[in-house]
């Protein structure tokens, strides 16, 4: 039952970024908030999930204890965030390292992302939580003063302010910005996760998270996870603008064929056709991604965005679950900024519409970077993948291995910092709303 009384807060989406910000905000006794997700019943999709130093530290901050714990958050032991093998050799030819100080419960982890989310679903207090809520539509309630939000089903709820954290093709950042559609990258994913039992006995298999590289751009992702469960993520590159690529139509989460798969690595080294024949289902994602926002603050300053929602940029560089963490809790650190806890009033518009340029502030100008960074890199995939391109020599793989991007900017990103920045740059001037989608 929503508390009309108090501040309001409406969150689209009961994803991590959803759930995170819901954390972040529930101990504060004048903002009432919940969550309307579309799905029948909480539970995530999809298979596995990294998360970076980032994302550790914020769910640390969050309180979620329960996801640093070993037995759902695995760690390489080395310490290195990702190992890279060759596809034939099984060489290691470079690994990613930590750029600062990390201490061992913030090292990169991978989830079976079911459990990730469970714990994060385990802070919130259910009755929050309402399902088989589709977001329609929103405009303003004269009478309250509100934002009125219409459901698929009729049914409406009332809010002071809305965060949309419903995912890539999420209906309010389309409602806002009707152009901001998604389009696939033409990289599909075929991911599974089964008991480590499957690959146990493989004679020399890697005991720590490992991505194998292979000619023209082809990889397979291996590790295992918490609660002895193992990952296999398969990798196919196809030009998204030609009319028979293969999987053009294929839906997120949709059936998979081994044999297929085991058909795309039958050249590669007897280890990597071990694993894959070991596989016992496998389940495809098309990857989409979008361009960048013009801007975060919607709604005449009554509305955001978070996560993929955001920003859908298609899960590159595995950085979408920490991302949504730290827009979570940014967006959360951004109304409790003009709303602290002791605050004997609501926040007036110009308050609110502060907080949103705050949160704007912290998170874009990091996020539309990764995004360019993203597109980039989808341009030189496309290339490699090119029927009309070279071929690439096994000297040419060795070296894009090397010579690959430092990603440690995106996993180490200090998000505490950019809140700081943002808060000093918005207090130097005052705010001005912005022209885009006012209600």
């Amino acid at each position: 039952m929503t508390d009309t009384s108090k501040f309001q807060i409406a969150i689209i989406g009961a994803g991590i970024a959803g759930l995170g910000a819901a954390i972040a905000l529930k101990n504060h006794p004048a903002i009432d908030v919940q969550i309307y997700e579309k799905a029948a019943e909480l539970k995530e999709i999809g298979a596995s999930i990294a998360l970076g130093p980032n994302g550790m530290r914020t769910l640390e901050r969050l309180g979620v204890d329960d996801a640093l714990d070993d037995e759902i958050a695995f760690r390489n032991k080395s310490k290195y965030p990702m190992i890279y093998r060759h596809w034939q050799t099984n060489e290691i030819i470079s690994t990613d390292s930590h750029a600062g100080e990390v201490e061992y419960r913030h090292l990169t982890s991978r989830f079976y992302r079911a459990h990730l989310h469970e714990a994060l679903a385990q802070q919130v207090d259910p009755s929050r939580i309402h399902l088989s809520k589709s977001f329609e539509s929103v405009a303003p309630d004269t009478t309250t003063q509100k934002l009125l939000i219409t459901f698929a089903d009729s049914t409406t709820a009332t809010a002071d302010i809305i965060l949309g954290a419903d995912g890539i093709h999420s209906p309010v950042r389309t409602f806002f910005a009707p152009t901001s559609s998604t389009g696939w990258t033409g990289w599909v994913a075929f991911r599974s996760v089964f008991p480590y039992s499957h690959v146990a006995q493989i004679k020399d298999l890697p005991d720590e998270a490992n991505h194998f590289w292979g000619l023209g751009g082809k990889t397979l992702f291996i590790s295992k996870l918490g609660r002895d469960l193992f990952t296999v993520v398969g990798s196919y590159q196809a030009d998204p603008n030609a009319p028979d690529a293969p999987y053009k139509d294929s839906t997120w989460n949709s059936d998979g064929d081994v044999s297929v798969l085991r058909e795309f690595y039958k050249d590669w080294s007897p280890l990597v056709r071990q694993i894959v024949d070991a596989v016992p289902y496998t389940r495809i994602y098309p990857n989409a991604a979008a361009q960048a926002l013009d801007t975060w603050v919607l709604g005449g300053g009554r509305v955001t965005l978070a996560g993929d929602a955001a920003h859908a940029h298609g899960g590159a560089f595995a950085a979408g679950g920490s991302l949504a963490l730290d827009d979570a809790w940014a967006f959360a650190a951004s109304i409790l900024h003009v709303f602290p806890e002791n605050a004997t009033r609501k926040p007036t518009d110009a308050e609110l519409l502060k907080a949103l340029r705050i949160y704007e502030k912290t998170r874009k100008p990091h996020t539309d970077k990764v995004m360019s960074v993203v597109h980039d890199n989808n341009a030189k995939k496309l290339a490699r993948a090119s029927q009309a391109s070279e071929p690439e020599t096994d000297e040419q793989l060795r070296a894009r291995i090397k010579n690959r991007p430092d990603p440690s900017w995106i996993h180490e990103h200090d998000v505490q910092a950019a809140f700081a920045r943002a808060v000093a740059e918005e207090d130097t001037g005052p705010a001005e709303p912005s022209d885009q989608a006012r209600l």
